[in-house]
């Protein structure tokens, strides 16, 4: 065998594989016979057409089975030596059989070569959240409002109200359309954005008010739609008391007392924002090194990353985008955020690299047996076998890697805490 590198870009190679008649051969007849067997040629039983006459009609597709065997067998094997460090699977460019020999042309792509800068001397903020009383409030009044009750209000309409009211659509000359009239229409205000025209002329009306409210399309050139709305009814939510009684209800018996809920639920907010502010931190850290380290990304990374927050995209919106959705517009706007993601995977392979950052079987056992004991529900045994092989395992090693980077980043840079509100975090 012989072979031949060639480097077309940072992040891309070309191996032409050279293999002699004897490396190739067993393989050509094994198929060749296998044609003989399943090819039915008129004039002769099937198993008796000669060679050269097997050659010419299944001749390509004989060459193309043997070839893609070769590739395989062959570009694992020169892998496998550390000759080269594909990063994807190898794709047959073209091949040929001559003179006894078949000459085969892969393309791949490779972590491209860097040398790292040094990250020693770098220095970060993390933020250092405070849970105020005013947070935890926040989560009762929602956990209150699944147990509140609509009751009627003879008063103004507030923000967080909801407001029932007769809907018409005008004409030109300011006269409510034929068959135009949505009754018991809904608006619930508090879910408006603020600039909704609707929730800006209901604010503050009571009910057997009448007002003309302007929809003013401004994304569109469409005319803007004039409507009438008559107020029927105000309707407010009726919290009930955060008792004992009722923290024990609502969840069911898990806690005893209104004390208990409120300390749980702190504690729930202070892990929530400890967790935002080590990812906050961990994302600049790794946009210094993306701008210090300015890598060219492989494209087969770039297009996984780009899958993938795709797929996110469309799980957001219930599966997939609507029929008139430009995508090919979307993916555009998807690339940067992409490309940034496939330059910090190769950044993080290569201080792996550079750090001798291994996972070993007992790294791949301590994070299953800590995921058991943080999820008692899960089934142990059934996870302590499953890491062992397959995607499971490589998601596992790749999750144990990845904190193993972080910890050895976050050990080597300096990083000073700011006590922050929550409210300057957006969650």
């Amino acid at each position: 065998m012989q072979k031949n590198i060639k480097n077309v870009s940072e992040t891309e190679q070309v191996l032409e594989i050279i293999l002699s008649a004897e490396e190739f051969g067993t393989e050509y007849n094994k198929e060749l016979e296998e044609a003989k067997r399943s090819v039915q040629i008129k004039g002769f039983r099937k198993g008796h057409a000669p060679a050269s006459l097997i050659k010419k009609l299944a001749g390509p597709s004989i060459e193309t089975t043997v070839a893609e065997k070769m590739a395989s067998k062959y570009f694992g094997e020169i892998a496998d030596s550390g000759a080269i460090k594909p990063i994807n699977r190898a794709e047959i460019i073209s091949f040929s059989f001559e003179d006894d020999q078949l000459i085969l042309k892969l393309a791949y792509e490779i972590q491209p070569e860097f040398e790292l800068s040094d990250f020693s001397e770098y220095s970060f903020t993390k933020a250092l959240y405070t849970i105020t009383d005013e947070d935890v409030e926040r989560e009762i009044q929602q956990i209150l409002k699944a147990q509140a009750t609509l009751i009627s209000v003879d008063e103004a309409a507030s923000t967080t109200d909801t407001v029932i009211g007769d809907v018409w659509k005008l004409n030109d000359v300011g006269e409510p359309k034929e068959d135009s009239i949505t009754e018991n229409h809904h608006f619930s205000l508090e879910y408006l954005p603020e600039e909704n025209p609707f929730r800006m002329a209901l604010l503050g009306k009571k009910r057997g008010e009448s007002i003309d409210v302007e929809n003013k399309k401004e994304e569109t050139n469409a005319e803007p739609s004039i409507f009438r709305v008559i107020v029927r009814e105000i309707k407010r939510l009726e919290l009930p008391e955060l008792t004992d009684d009722l923290v024990k209800e609502v969840t069911e018996q898990q806690f005893e007392s209104a004390a208990d809920l409120r300390s749980d639920i702190r504690n729930q907010i202070e892990a929530n924002f400890i967790k935002l502010a080590e990812e906050d931190l961990l994302e600049l850290i790794s946009e210094k090194l993306i701008e210090a380290n300015p890598v060219s990304a492989p494209e087969s990374m770039v297009g996984s990353f780009t899958q993938m927050l795709v797929d996110n995209a469309k799980r957001q919106i219930g599966g997939a985008f609507p029929s008139s959705f430009d995508e090919k517009d979307f993916l555009e706007t998807l690339r940067p955020n992409a490309v940034k993601h496939a330059q910090w995977m190769v950044i993080s392979r290569k201080i792996a690299e550079t750090e001798n950052i291994t996972v070993s079987e007992d790294d791949l056992k301590a994070y299953v047996e800590k995921e058991i004991s943080e999820n008692p529900s899960l089934d142990k045994e059934r996870l302590l076998e499953s890491y062992k092989t397959g995607e499971i395992r490589d998601f596992i090693a790749e999750s144990v890697i990845k904190k193993k980077i972080y910890d050895l980043l976050k050990s080597k840079v300096t990083i000073t805490e700011e006590e922050r509100l929550t409210s300057t975090r957006e969650v």
